[in-house]
């Protein structure tokens, strides 16, 4: 079947064809202007560090989701925390009624006959069970919180100017396409980034929390103390597993765009089933960090995606030989 060709409005933009040098300026420009976006962006997100924090704090604060609440209590003594401590109404008569009571007393003094006295102190806001955690990041030196600030700033500015540099680029590499391919593009690049964002949300609400109460369990089993980290480790395993799972839900893009221009079918992607077994577990050592935990973490949603790359390559093979009986260009 011949190509189908290209109306006016699906040619290239006319006009006077740029130069080398004139592409080269145009690169700059929207080079400086990305960076700029970026700047401004790190620069307020500078000013919200101890908010971007928080956000990257919520898998630890979500470890025990699938766990069944326990009673703890933690004391606050001034501005410092101890605990949540796991107790039972045995252990604490204090205890307010309730199947897991989350409880907070203050530490004070008062005097009492002359003398200086302790006291305890029953906070009466409630906390659930998923709002505390054991776990406590701490810096081991004078310049970690600094490089810690403006690490997650960093991190924060580049989403917060997404919209900005990807339209710099954007306008930068659009106009050499025409409206089918423009329209391609958008396509995929639209699936690609919701599949980006499936993996990074996928991996924030549900495999971060479960890899972290792993590692605690087998540092645990291992006779260790698990709930003081690093706060730097902390952020680079968070990232590099956030983001090594938005990369890694890229496969079934790379797969289908190979199925659509000719070079892999349904039937090979089912043959090589087994080879991506092992791809999946190679990427989720390359992608994430090498551990075992997260390694089958991400290897398990991979898998699936090819699963359902071999389903959709399959429907559009059965659309493409459906059009061609329909169009008579084969015998019924």
């Amino acid at each position: 079947m011949s190509q189908p060709s290209l109306d006016d409005d699906e040619s290239p933009v006319s006009g006077d064809r740029k130069t080398f040098w004139a592409h080269l300026d145009d690169l700059r420009k929207a080079l400086i202007r990305s960076a700029i976006a970026v700047c401004i962006a790190l620069v307020l997100c500078l000013f919200i560090s101890d908010k971007l924090m928080n956000i990257l704090e919520y898998p630890i604060r979500h470890m025990n989701m699938f766990e069944k609440p326990k009673p703890t209590v933690t004391i606050q003594i001034g501005d410092a925390k101890m605990g949540p401590f796991t107790v039972t109404p045995e252990q604490f008569k204090g205890l307010p009624e309730g199947t897991a009571p989350q409880v907070l007393f203050h530490v004070g003094s008062a005097v009492i006959d002359g003398k200086q006295v302790a006291t305890l102190e029953l906070d009466t806001q409630t906390a659930t069970a998923t709002e505390r955690s054991r776990v406590k990041l701490h810096n081991f030196g004078p310049a970690e919180g600094f490089f810690l600030a403006f690490r997650i700033s960093i991190y924060g500015a580049l989403i917060l100017s997404c919209p900005f540099w990807a339209y710099f680029m954007g306008s930068f590499i659009f106009p050499a396409f025409n409206l089918n391919e423009k329209k391609i593009v958008f396509q995929w690049v639209g699936w690609g980034s919701l599949l980006f964002l499936s993996g990074i949300a996928l991996t924030y609400f549900l495999l971060l929390p479960i890899a972290l109460r792993a590692s605690i369990e087998y540092s645990q089993l291992m006779g260790f103390d698990a709930y003081t980290w690093r706060a730097d480790e902390y952020i680079k395993f968070v990232t590099q597993f956030l983001i090594g799972m938005g990369l890694g839900f890229q496969f079934p893009v790379i797969v289908l765009i190979l199925v659509k221009l000719g070079i892999l079918t349904h039937q090979q992607l089912a043959k090589y089933r087994r080879h991506v077994v092992v791809v999946s577990l190679v990427l989720g050592a390359l992608l994430t960090t090498p551990e075992v935990i997260t390694q089958v973490s991400m290897a398990v949603p991979l898998y699936i995606l090819y699963e359902i790359s071999i389903l959709v390559a399959w429907y559009w093979d059965w659309k493409k030989r459906k059009a061609a009986r329909l169009a008579g260009d084969i015998d019924i």
